[in-house]
């Protein structure tokens, strides 16, 4: 393993970690290729944010892919993604792991969860 970086992570086995930017607060945290945006979102330890069924089924952490790449770990419920979907970045944040730095939109219950951590309040 490689030194720790600016916040005190290390890198994963690959050394290949990335910037993951959560485009409605602003936040970034560090996402290891090796691990899903999920994963990595979850080490941030910032409250509401779901992590449902972490196996492509339930929908509950559907992100739209902004800006970046990434991969695709498995199936993706086509109930919470349809094909369409996928080819225009939305995906299951439980089912891809990072390529490259990643913006990303939060969606459904997530976004709704997580506005109302930032905001104190549910958004109309």
């Amino acid at each position: 393993m490689g030194p720790a970086d600016e916040t005190g992570n290390l890198p994963d086995a690959t050394g290949t970690r990335h910037a993951i930017r959560l485009l409605q607060t602003g936040e970034t945290y560090m996402c290891s290729s090796s691990e899903t945006l999920l994963q990595g979102m979850v080490k941030i330890g910032k409250k509401g944010i779901p992590s449902g069924c972490l196996n492509g089924g339930c929908g509950v952490c559907k992100v739209a892919i902004r800006r970046g790449s990434v991969k695709k770990n498995g199936a993706m419920s086509r109930a919470h993604i349809s094909e369409q979907d996928e080819a225009q970045g939305v995906v299951l944040a439980c089912r891809v792991s990072p390529v490259g730095d990643v913006e990303l939109d939060v969606m459904g219950c997530m976004k709704k969860m997580m506005l109302r951590t930032q905001c104190g309040v549910m958004p109309p």
